[in-house]
């Protein structure tokens, strides 16, 4: 029973992460404007039905992407050692994140980059509010570990939120100065960068 539950979640996983591709790569070729649900649905070999079953909006869809990285990222942070600091745990997990992104890349050079995918996203009002909404909901969650590290005479429920907040801020201020720079730098190094500077308040 256990081995078949696992066969069906890895499925899942697999068919939400096939409509995701198939979302970004229509949007890149077709445009975001142009691309439907059923589109979308055909690109993945679904149904239309199925893509309601995992995803409420193409935006959605197109989102899970940033959904996947945040919570590959609170996997990171939580397997730094426990003698970190929350923000230094938070800054090694993301750098150990987005090694992971640059191998997977290298890996899968038929699937449109980084870049590519942020510059869809930002190009996009709607797509914006989405990945908004995506941070703010994740935000809690991030916030968890966050306590988890924060000693207990200087813990409290606004701080941990204040901390999330001010590392998730500092993520998109990191990608925003990449995407405007518009080279081959690598992004790792605005993101780093944001978060030395945020991270002066949260030694």
């Amino acid at each position: 029973m256990e081995t078949a539950l696992g066969l069906r979640e890895r499925k899942k996983i697999a068919t939400k992460l096939a409509l995701h591709e198939s979302a970004m790569r229509l949007s890149v070729e077709h445009g975001y404007d142009t691309v439907t649900v059923e589109a979308i649905a055909d690109a993945a070999g679904v149904s239309r039905r199925t893509f309601s079953n995992y995803f409420a909006s193409k935006e959605e869809a197109m989102l899970h992407g940033d959904s996947m990285r945040l919570y590959a990222l609170l996997d990171a942070v939580a397997a730094r050692p426990d003698e970190e600091s929350a923000w230094t745990a938070l800054r090694e997990g993301t750098a150990t994140v987005l090694r992971e992104l640059r191998q997977r890349r290298r890996d899968r050079s038929d699937s449109p980059d980084w870049l590519t995918r942020a510059r869809v996203i930002r190009s996009h009002p709607a797509l914006l509010a989405e990945q908004v909404a995506t941070y703010a909901s994740f935000e809690r969650t991030l916030a968890v570990e966050i306590a988890r590290r924060t000693p207990e005479e200087s813990r409290s429920v606004t701080r941990v939120r204040v901390v999330a907040a001010c590392f998730l801020a500092a993520l998109r201020v990191g990608t925003q100065a990449w995407l405007d720079r518009g080279d081959d730098t690598s992004a790792a190094e605005f993101i780093d960068q944001a978060l030395v500077e945020a991270g002066q308040a949260f030694p």
